[in-house]
């Protein structure tokens, strides 16, 4: 019963690793079309010049 507990955790990482190279070798790979739109957005603000307001010195 105890090995069994022990066996677990390796067992679980054969799993993950054998999942990744089944995604990596087997699965064909994706359009580049649907990349662009899984992928996150992250909005950029436009750059703001100086402020002309602000007096210049000091």
């Amino acid at each position: 019963m105890y090995a069994l507990v022990a066996l677990v955790p390796f067992v679980l990482l054969a799993t993950v690793m054998g999942l990744s190279w089944w995604e990596d070798r087997i699965l064909p790979p994706t359009d580049p079309a649907d990349v662009s739109v899984t992928a996150p957005t992250t909005p950029t603000a436009p750059e703001q010049g100086p402020n002309p307001a602000l007096p210049k010195g000091r």
